[in-house]
């Protein structure tokens, strides 16, 4: 089945995908998202087709899109079976690295007909990461526990997408399965002795809430990471696998290295030296920088 050329109007079934087609700018294209897309706010204006798991079909023939954006982990064979047997083509993606997200974007943004924006912003992406991974070298990571859920204790698996994040971020989390969301014990943490915990809200002061809640709870004591307050709290967007979980990357990075980011005194010297008088040479530096579902042989390489 093949893409309409120009996409005009498009469904997400995904809080990921919905954030992305904004990223992309073509926010005027979407003509439905779920009842879970919620960023940005003006997502949650558009028309809702129902759930991820279970969408109205009626609905979504109802608004004629040209393409359906899906995921592989999150929407159902079902979803996209029934879509193609009602002659509406679905899309899918599927990164589970952070560089897979950067690429899936750029991807996507060719399936939509405006690949300009997709390398523009694939390279503003891999500049960041860049930077960061040159701040932080030669650094040690940091041993962290990423906290999904504290009761029951849920981290996150050393094969997910945050897992990734967390590692460009200078740390590596002391939970080693192969599960994506494994169940933890309050003994193997204390055990384990991270360093820091991690926090995803939407909130920062939430966050700080869901330290101060655990550091009450018996037994939490034994960490020293509890007893020396040290925690970080980062955005919710690194949950998704959406752009912008290269902006809570950066944030996390900071709070576990913040020498990193601290102006060296050669810098902050060099700052004070006024300019010569004599003309100086003026150097411009600038960055340069899958397919359409019938069946769920979706695109391995691009969620």
């Amino acid at each position: 089945m093949r893409v309409p050329q120009p996409v005009q109007r498009i469904v997400s079934l995904a809080p990921s995908l919905t954030e992305t087609v904004y990223a992309l700018g073509l926010q005027d294209r979407l003509v439905g998202d779920t009842d879970y897309c919620d960023y940005p706010p003006d997502a949650q204006k558009k028309t809702k087709v129902g759930g991820a798991i279970n969408p109205s079909l009626e609905q979504i023939v109802a608004l004629r899109p040209d393409l359906v954006l899906v995921t592989k982990s999150l929407n159902r064979l079902e979803t996209v079976n029934a879509l193609d047997g009602l002659g509406i083509p679905a899309y899918a993606t599927d990164p589970h690295t952070v560089q897979e997200i950067v690429s899936s974007t750029e991807r996507l943004a060719d399936v939509l007909g405006v690949p300009d924006a997709g390398a523009t912003l694939r390279a503003d992406l891999e500049h960041h990461v860049t930077d960061l991974e040159q701040r932080l070298s030669g650094l040690p990571p940091r041993r962290v526990l990423f906290i999904v859920w504290s009761d029951p204790l849920i981290s996150v698996g050393k094969g997910t997408f945050i897992a990734d994040a967390m590692r460009l971020a200078g740390a590596i989390s002391i939970v080693d399965s192969a599960q994506d969301w494994p169940h933890m014990s309050l003994e193997e943490v204390v055990r384990l002795q991270p360093e820091f915990l991690v926090f995803a809200a939407s909130h920062s002061d939430s966050g700080q809430n869901d330290f101060d809640v655990l550091a009450e709870r018996p037994g939490w004591r034994g960490l020293d990471a509890v007893r020396n307050r040290h925690f970080a709290v980062i955005s919710d967007a690194v949950n998704r696998t959406t752009p912008r979980i290269v902006s809570a990357i950066e944030d996390l990075a900071r709070q576990l290295h913040p020498e990193a980011f601290s102006p060296h005194p050669e810098d902050e010297k060099e700052k004070k030296i006024p300019p010569p008088a004599q003309p100086q040479l003026s150097l411009q530096i600038f960055n340069s920088s899958c397919g359409v579902l019938t069946h769920m042989e979706v695109c391995a390489c691009a969620l």
